[in-house]
């Protein structure tokens, strides 16, 4: 069984930032977080489909309401027409 290496030392520390590092200043770390969140395309592919699937109602939404005359239209005839057949 293998000994695991010192000199592989674990990313994140628990006792605090590793030895020669610094803290960054709060301007330059938000700048740091805005730019990773500018660059993130994690949700690009959700967002996407929620734009399709929100012009699809959209165009939904219109057609039914310039058909919905038409029916109308459509549905009084054929009961002026039963009407009057009677």
């Amino acid at each position: 069984m293998a000994v695991p290496s010192h000199r592989s030392s674990p990313k994140f520390h628990l006792h605090g930032p590793a030895k020669g590092t610094h803290l960054l200043k709060p301007a330059t770390h938000l700048r740091h977080k805005l730019l990773d969140f500018i660059r993130d395309e994690s949700g690009q592919d959700l967002i996407e489909y929620a734009l399709i699937a929100g012009l699809i109602g959209l165009a939904a939404v219109a057609t039914m309401t310039g058909l919905s005359t038409k029916v109308k239209q459509a549905f009084n005839s054929v009961g002026n027409g039963l009407t009057n057949a009677t």
